[in-house]
C-alpha cells in the first residue's frame, strides 16, 4: 500500500512539474515571437529597433524615428 501511495505522489509531482515547465515555456516563446515580429516590422522599412522606437536613416543622412505598435484588429506589428 505504501508503494502505491508513493507512486501516486510521484505522478502528481511529475504532472505539476510538467505544467510549470509548459507555462514558463509558453511565456518565453510568446515574448520571443512578439520581439521578432517587432524587429521584422522595423527592418521592413529599413530601420533599426531600440525598444519600441524604429530609427530609419534617410538618403541625406537624416534620421527619422517611428513608434512600433501592435494592430488591435490584425495582431500585426507596424512602425509608423
Amino acid at each position: 500500500m505504501k508503494e502505491a501511495a508513493g507512486e501516486a505522489n510521484m505522478t502528481v509531482i511529475t504532472i505539476v512539474l510538467i505544467a510549470i515547465v509548459l507555462g514558463v515555456g509558453t511565456i518565453i516563446v510568446t515574448n520571443l515571437m512578439s520581439s521578432t515580429a517587432k524587429k521584422s516590422a522595423c527592418s521592413e522599412i529599413g530601420g533599426e529597433l531600440s525598444g519600441n522606437t524604429c530609427t530609419v536613416t534617410k538618403a541625406g543622412g537624416a534620421k527619422v524615428s517611428y513608434t512600433c505598435s501592435k494592430d488591435k484588429n490584425t495582431g500585426e506589428w507596424s512602425c509608423k
